[in-house]
Protein backbone atom coordinates (compact mmCIF):
# COMPACT_ATOMS: atom_id res chain seq x y z
CA UNK A 1 0.00 0.00 0.00
CA UNK A 2 1.69 3.10 -1.06
CA UNK A 3 0.97 5.98 1.68
CA UNK A 4 1.19 9.76 1.97
CA UNK A 5 1.43 11.51 5.06
CA UNK A 6 0.29 15.23 6.16
CA UNK A 7 2.28 16.67 8.93
CA UNK A 8 2.84 20.02 10.10
CA UNK A 9 4.91 19.49 13.11
CA UNK A 10 7.42 17.21 14.95
CA UNK A 11 6.50 14.06 12.71
CA UNK A 12 6.24 11.52 15.84
CA UNK A 13 3.63 9.61 14.24
CA UNK A 14 5.04 9.62 10.97
CA UNK A 15 8.52 8.73 12.83
CA UNK A 16 6.04 5.48 13.80
CA UNK A 17 4.88 4.53 10.95
CA UNK A 18 8.47 4.45 9.35
CA UNK A 19 9.79 2.35 11.96
CA UNK A 20 7.34 0.26 11.22
CA UNK A 21 7.55 -0.16 7.85
CA UNK A 22 11.53 -0.41 7.87
CA UNK A 23 11.09 -3.38 10.26
CA UNK A 24 8.60 -5.49 8.21
CA UNK A 25 5.55 -5.05 10.22
CA UNK A 26 3.90 -3.08 8.17
CA UNK A 27 3.70 -3.83 4.69
CA UNK A 28 3.67 -0.04 3.25
CA UNK A 29 5.77 2.30 1.24
CA UNK A 30 5.51 5.66 2.60
CA UNK A 31 6.17 7.57 -1.21
CA UNK A 32 5.70 10.81 0.76
CA UNK A 33 4.93 13.85 3.60
CA UNK A 34 3.70 17.08 2.91
CA UNK A 35 3.12 19.79 4.67
CA UNK A 36 2.23 23.61 4.94
CA UNK A 37 5.26 24.48 7.72
CA UNK A 38 8.38 24.75 6.15
CA UNK A 39 10.07 23.96 9.43
CA UNK A 40 8.30 20.76 10.23
CA UNK A 41 10.40 18.03 11.27
CA UNK A 42 8.47 15.69 9.64
CA UNK A 43 9.71 16.85 6.68
CA UNK A 44 13.38 16.41 7.96
CA UNK A 45 12.38 13.27 8.54
CA UNK A 46 10.77 12.39 5.01
CA UNK A 47 14.08 13.84 3.59
CA UNK A 48 16.28 11.51 5.91
CA UNK A 49 14.63 8.08 5.21
CA UNK A 50 14.63 9.14 1.26
CA UNK A 51 11.21 9.80 1.23
CA UNK A 52 9.82 12.60 -0.94
CA UNK A 53 8.94 15.34 1.36
CA UNK A 54 6.73 18.27 -0.09
CA UNK A 55 6.37 21.74 1.27
CA UNK A 56 3.64 23.66 -0.13
CA UNK A 57 3.13 27.02 1.60
CA UNK A 58 -0.38 28.10 2.14
CA UNK A 59 0.50 31.85 1.38
CA UNK A 60 1.00 31.15 -2.26
CA UNK A 61 -2.96 30.43 -2.79
CA UNK A 62 -5.71 32.63 -2.93
CA UNK A 63 -7.77 30.67 -0.58
CA UNK A 64 -8.13 27.39 1.75
CA UNK A 65 -9.56 25.64 -1.75
CA UNK A 66 -6.73 26.41 -4.22
CA UNK A 67 -4.28 24.98 -1.63
CA UNK A 68 -6.21 22.19 -0.98
CA UNK A 69 -6.96 21.17 -4.78
CA UNK A 70 -3.15 21.48 -5.31
CA UNK A 71 -2.58 19.21 -2.27
CA UNK A 72 -4.42 16.61 -3.80
CA UNK A 73 -2.86 17.00 -7.13
CA UNK A 74 0.14 16.45 -5.45
CA UNK A 75 -0.86 13.45 -3.55
CA UNK A 76 -2.29 12.10 -7.07
CA UNK A 77 0.75 12.56 -8.63
CA UNK A 78 2.41 10.25 -5.85
CA UNK A 79 -0.05 7.40 -6.59
CA UNK A 80 -1.34 7.24 -3.23
CA UNK A 81 -3.89 4.50 -1.82
CA UNK A 82 -4.03 5.95 1.59
CA UNK A 83 -3.25 9.28 3.48
CA UNK A 84 -2.67 9.33 6.94
CA UNK A 85 -3.10 12.96 8.66
CA UNK A 86 -0.65 12.88 11.40
CA UNK A 87 -0.68 16.45 13.28
CA UNK A 88 -1.78 18.37 10.21
CA UNK A 89 -2.67 21.36 11.60
CA UNK A 90 -4.89 22.50 8.46
CA UNK A 91 -8.90 22.16 8.18
CA UNK A 92 -9.64 20.44 4.66
CA UNK A 93 -12.15 21.70 2.12
CA UNK A 94 -14.71 18.91 1.97
CA UNK A 95 -14.75 19.22 -1.76
CA UNK A 96 -11.01 18.43 -2.41
CA UNK A 97 -10.76 16.04 -0.60
CA UNK A 98 -13.86 13.86 -1.30
CA UNK A 99 -12.35 12.00 -4.51
CA UNK A 100 -10.46 10.32 -1.08
CA UNK A 101 -13.35 9.38 0.74
CA UNK A 102 -12.44 5.59 2.49
CA UNK A 103 -8.80 6.56 2.08
CA UNK A 104 -7.82 8.85 4.18
CA UNK A 105 -7.71 8.99 7.98
CA UNK A 106 -6.79 11.12 10.88
CA UNK A 107 -5.17 10.71 14.46
CA UNK A 108 -6.93 12.84 17.38
CA UNK A 109 -5.90 13.23 20.62
CA UNK A 110 -8.84 12.56 22.32
CA UNK A 111 -11.47 10.20 23.17
CA UNK A 112 -13.72 11.35 20.02
CA UNK A 113 -16.33 12.67 20.20
CA UNK A 114 -15.76 14.03 23.49
CA UNK A 115 -13.23 17.11 22.33
CA UNK A 116 -12.95 17.62 18.84
CA UNK A 117 -10.10 20.66 17.74
CA UNK A 118 -7.60 22.04 19.84
CA UNK A 119 -6.07 21.68 23.63
CA UNK A 120 -7.55 18.62 24.08
CA UNK A 121 -5.85 17.39 26.86
CA UNK A 122 -6.11 20.62 29.30
CA UNK A 123 -10.23 20.12 27.91
CA UNK A 124 -10.08 16.66 29.46
CA UNK A 125 -8.39 17.99 32.52
CA UNK A 126 -10.47 21.16 32.99
CA UNK A 127 -13.69 19.02 32.81
CA UNK A 128 -12.68 16.42 35.34
CA UNK A 129 -12.76 13.78 33.06
CA UNK A 130 -11.27 10.00 34.45
CA UNK A 131 -9.63 8.91 31.26
CA UNK A 132 -8.33 9.93 28.51
CA UNK A 133 -6.95 8.87 24.89
CA UNK A 134 -6.54 9.08 21.26
CA UNK A 135 -8.47 7.93 18.32
CA UNK A 136 -8.03 7.16 14.85
CA UNK A 137 -10.66 7.95 12.34
CA UNK A 138 -12.17 8.14 8.14
CA UNK A 139 -11.79 11.90 7.54
CA UNK A 140 -15.08 13.67 6.51
CA UNK A 141 -16.41 17.14 6.13
CA UNK A 142 -16.75 17.66 9.91
CA UNK A 143 -13.86 18.61 12.07
CA UNK A 144 -12.75 15.15 13.60
CA UNK A 145 -16.60 13.99 13.39
CA UNK A 146 -15.75 11.06 10.78
CA UNK A 147 -16.17 7.56 11.91
CA UNK A 148 -13.67 6.14 14.56
CA UNK A 149 -11.87 2.97 13.53
CA UNK A 150 -10.16 2.78 16.87
CA UNK A 151 -9.01 4.05 20.33
CA UNK A 152 -6.34 3.99 23.11
CA UNK A 153 -7.28 4.92 26.29
CA UNK A 154 -5.33 5.42 29.44
CA UNK A 155 -6.52 6.49 33.31
CA UNK A 156 -5.95 10.22 34.08
CA UNK A 157 -3.74 10.48 37.34
CA UNK A 158 -4.52 13.02 40.15
CA UNK A 159 -1.39 15.75 39.59
CA UNK A 160 -1.66 15.03 35.86
CA UNK A 161 -0.56 18.08 33.52
CA UNK A 162 -1.61 18.82 29.60
CA UNK A 163 2.43 18.28 29.50
CA UNK A 164 2.30 14.62 31.59
CA UNK A 165 -0.80 13.45 29.91
CA UNK A 166 0.31 14.42 26.03
CA UNK A 167 3.96 12.57 27.31
CA UNK A 168 1.99 9.03 28.46
CA UNK A 169 -0.36 8.84 25.37
CA UNK A 170 2.34 9.33 22.94
CA UNK A 171 3.75 6.07 22.99
CA UNK A 172 -0.10 4.43 22.89
CA UNK A 173 -1.00 7.19 19.95
CA UNK A 174 1.89 5.40 18.33
CA UNK A 175 0.75 1.84 18.37
CA UNK A 176 -2.68 2.81 17.40
CA UNK A 177 -1.89 4.77 14.24
CA UNK A 178 0.30 1.42 13.21
CA UNK A 179 -2.54 -0.95 14.08
CA UNK A 180 -5.02 1.13 11.84
CA UNK A 181 -3.15 1.44 8.68
CA UNK A 182 -2.07 -2.09 9.51
CA UNK A 183 -5.74 -3.55 9.13
CA UNK A 184 -6.04 -0.68 6.38
CA UNK A 185 -3.12 -2.52 4.33
CA UNK A 186 -3.84 -5.93 4.85
CA UNK A 187 -7.58 -4.95 3.25
CA UNK A 188 -9.46 -5.46 6.55
CA UNK A 189 -11.34 -2.30 6.84
CA UNK A 190 -13.46 -0.24 4.63
CA UNK A 191 -15.63 2.74 4.77
CA UNK A 192 -19.27 2.45 3.22
CA UNK A 193 -21.07 5.44 3.53
CA UNK A 194 -20.96 6.21 7.18
CA UNK A 195 -20.64 2.82 8.54
CA UNK A 196 -17.01 1.10 9.12
CA UNK A 197 -16.44 -2.72 8.03
CA UNK A 198 -14.19 -5.43 9.36
CA UNK A 199 -13.58 -8.05 7.54
CA UNK A 200 -16.91 -6.97 5.75
CA UNK A 201 -19.15 -7.07 9.39
CA UNK A 202 -19.93 -3.69 10.50
CA UNK A 203 -18.33 -2.29 13.48
CA UNK A 204 -20.94 -1.35 15.80
CA UNK A 205 -18.51 0.59 18.24
CA UNK A 206 -14.96 1.29 17.51
CA UNK A 207 -11.96 -1.21 18.03
CA UNK A 208 -9.78 -0.61 21.02
CA UNK A 209 -6.49 -0.88 21.27
CA UNK A 210 -5.06 -3.62 24.18
CA UNK A 211 -3.36 -2.22 26.96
Amino acid sequence: MRVVVLASGRGSNLEALIDAQRGGHLPIRIVGVLSDKHEARALELARSHDIAAIHLDPRQFPDRRGYDLALFARIADLHADLIVLAGFMRILDAEAFAPWLGRIINIHPSLLPRYPGLHTHRRALEAGDREHGASVHFVTAELDGGPVIAQTVIEIAEGDTEGSLASRLLAREHRLLVACVGLLAAGRLALRADTILLDGVALAAPLRLPD
